[in-house]
C-alpha cells in the first residue's frame, strides 16, 4: 500500500531517577551516601534509507517513544541510558510540526540521520549533595521528563521532470516507454492510483527522474479527483511536462488551460516553475492531420510555430515546435519550453524528448551553481 502522509506522537525517554543510599559494611557504622545517577532517556532519531518508497511501516503506529533511562542504585551505580528509536524513512520525506504547520526537518539525502527529540537528562544520586555541613543527604534528583511532540510525515517524491495531465492521456504509458518503471497501464480513466518514479537513462552514464502523479482534472484544487492529494509529488521538480491528448474528447486548449489553472490554484510557487508540452497518441492521426492539429493548438493558446528549430529529426513528418534556439533556461514563464508531439506506443520523438529534458536539467543546474 502506498502511504505518503502519517500523523505521529513521538516521545523521547525520561530520565533515570537519581537513587538515596548510603553505604553499609560489616564494621563500617557510617559509610556515608553512594547513591548513583539515574540514566539518560533515550533519544528519537530519523534515518532516511533509499530500500524504503513509503511510509507503510509508520502507519497505526500512533505513538512512538524511546525507552526511559533506568534509575541509580546503591554502591554509586548508574542506571542505564535508555534505549534510543530509530524511525526510517524514504527520501524526500518532510517531518512537519502538527500544530503549527512548520517545517521542521527536511530529509533528501540517503544516509542521512537528524537527532529530533533528545531524551530527558538522569537524576544526580545523593553522593552528590554531601557536605561537611550535610554529611547525610536523604534525597536525590529525579529525572528529566522526555519531549512529546505531535508531527505529520509528508512524502514528496524526488524527480527533475514531473508529469502532469488529465486521466488517460498516457502519462504512465510515456513513464513505461522512457524509463526503468512499470506502472499499471489501462483503456481507462483513473488507472494510476499512486505516484510512479522512474529513472530515465540517457546514453550509457547519463539519466535523470521522472514523476508520474494520478490524473488532474478540472477543480482539482477544490478536491475533486485524486490529483490533489498526490500533487505534492511534483512540488520538488525543477520542470513540468505538461501532457495534452490529441485523441481526447476534450479540447487540446481545453486540457492545456485547465492545468495550468489548477497548477494556480493549488501552489503559486508550482505554476511558476518552467514547463514544457507533450502533446500525446499522434499517431491515432495521419501525419499531415495531426500536424494541421498541432499548429491550431499552438494558435489556439497564443504561440507560433517555428519549424525552423526542428532539432528532433521527428518521425514521419510530425513536425516540432520550440521558441529558443538553445532551449536555455532564461524563458518566460507564461511559455512552454517547447511543444512537441509523440506517441508512447509507436515511440515517435521519445528519443528526442528524452535528450531535450537531460539538455534543459543540465542547464537548470549549472545556472543554480553560477547563483
Amino acid at each position: 500500500m502506498f502511504v505518503d502522509s502519517v500523523d505521529l506522537m513521538v516521545s523521547s525517554g525520561k530520565g533515570g531517577a537519581g537513587c538515596v543510599s548510603f553505604w553499609t559494611e560489616k564494621f563500617v557504622q557510617k559509610g556515608g551516601p553512594d547513591g548513583g545517577d539515574g540514566g539518560k532517556g533515550g533519544h528519537v532519531y530519523f534515518k532516511v534509507d533509499n530500500n524504503t518508497d513509503t511510509l507503510s511501516a509508520l502507519r497505526g503506529r500512533n505513538h512512538i517513544k524511546a525507552e526511559n533511562g533506568r534509575p541509580g542504585e546503591g554502591r554509586k551505580c548508574y542506571g542505564c541510558k535508555g534505549e534510543s528509536v530509530d524511525i526510517i524513512v524514504p527520501p524526500g520525506t518532510q517531518i512537519v510540526d502538527a500544530l503549527t504547520d512548520e517545517v521542521l526537518f527536511d530529509l533528501l539525502n540517503e544516509g542521512e540521520e537528524v537527532l529530533f527529540l533528545e531524551g530527558g537528562k538522569g537524576g544526580l544520586g545523593n553522593m552528590h549533595f554531601k557536605s561537611s555541613s550535610n554529611q547525610r543527604p536523604t534525597y536525590a534528583q529525579p529525572g528529566l521528563p522526555g519531549v512529546t511532540k505531535e508531527i505529520r510525515l509528508e512524502m514528496k517524491l524526488i524527480a527533475d521532470v514531473g508529469l502532469v495531465g488529465y486521466p488517460s492521456v498516457g502519462k504512465s504509458t510515456l513513464i513505461a516507454a522512457v524509463s526503468n518503471a512499470r506502472p499499471k497501464v489501462a483503456a481507462y480513466e483513473f488507472t494510476t492510483l499512486t505516484p510512479n518514479l522512474g529513472v530515465v537513462n540517457v546514453g550509457e552514464y547519463d539519466s535523470f527522474m521522472m514523476a508520474d502523479i494520478p490524473g488532474i482534472i478540472e477543480g482539482a484544487s477544490d478536491g475533486r479527483g485524486l490529483g490533489l492529494e498526490f500533487l505534492r509529488h511534483i512540488e520538488r521538480t525543477k520542470t513540468l511536462l505538461i501532457l495534452v491528448d490529441i485523441a481526447n474528447y476534450r479540447e487540446m486548449k481545453y486540457q492545456y488551460e485547465t492545468l495550468l489553472v489548477e497548477l494556480q490554484r493549488y501552489s503559486e510557487e508550482l505554476a511558476g516553475r518552467r514547463f514544457a508540452v507533450a502533446i500525446t497518441k499522434c499517431d491515432t492521426y495521419p501525419a499531415e492531420e495531426a500536424n494541421v492539429l498541432v499548429e491550431q493548438f499552438l494558435e489556439d493558446i497564443g504561440l507560433k510555430a517555428n519549424k525552423t528549430l526542428n532539432k528532433f529529426k521527428a518521425k514521419k513528418e510530425y513536425s516540432s515546435y520550440g521558441f529558443e534556439e538553445d532551449f536555455g533556461v532564461d524563458l518566460p514563464q507564461n511559455e512552454p519550453l517547447f511543444v512537441l508531439p509523440i506517441s508512447s506506443v509507436s515511440h515517435l520523438n521519445t528519443e528526442a524528448l528524452r535528450y531535450t529534458m537531460k539538455n534543459y536539467i543540465d542547464s537548470v543546474k549549472e545556472q543554480e551553481k553560477e547563483d
